[in-house]
């Protein structure tokens, strides 16, 4: 199977037309045109023997390039016996973690509590 078909130019002149269209690079890698003129990358394998779609990123923002080497890091997450799409999901559930466990946004979650018992506390004052 011939792979690396796709260039930027061609990317970038494509269109979708009437119907949503593959334009495909090689070893599971395609560009989705859509008829609202969006490009998505995405990337078709198969993990416990069911077909499924890996999300890659939108072009232009993701560049062929890019988007090569992101179905190649796929690739080895498959060899390695895991389904890429789940640890992606892993790994953006991870970085909300991480990124909710500050001590800012804890004191600010303890503020608002706090704001929302005054108010109940006081709301027959008036």
């Amino acid at each position: 199977m011939a792979s690396d078909k796709l260039t930027e130019l061609g990317i970038k002149k494509a269109k979708a037309g009437d119907k949503d269209k593959k334009l495909w690079d090689g070893q599971g890698l395609y560009l989705l045109l859509t008829t609202s003129g969006s490009k998505y990358w995405r990337l078709k394998y198969r993990f416990d023997k069911k077909e499924k779609v890996f999300a890659i990123g939108v072009w232009p923002e993701v560049k062929l390039k890019e988007a090569r080497q992101k179905r190649n890091e796929a690739k080895l997450i498959l060899k390695s016996g895991n389904d890429p799409s789940l640890v992606k999901k892993n790994q953006k559930f991870n970085q909300h973690i991480q990124h909710s466990n500050t001590f800012g946004s804890i004191s600010n979650e303890w503020i608002e509590m706090k704001r929302k018992e005054w108010k109940d506390d006081h709301s027959n004052d008036v």
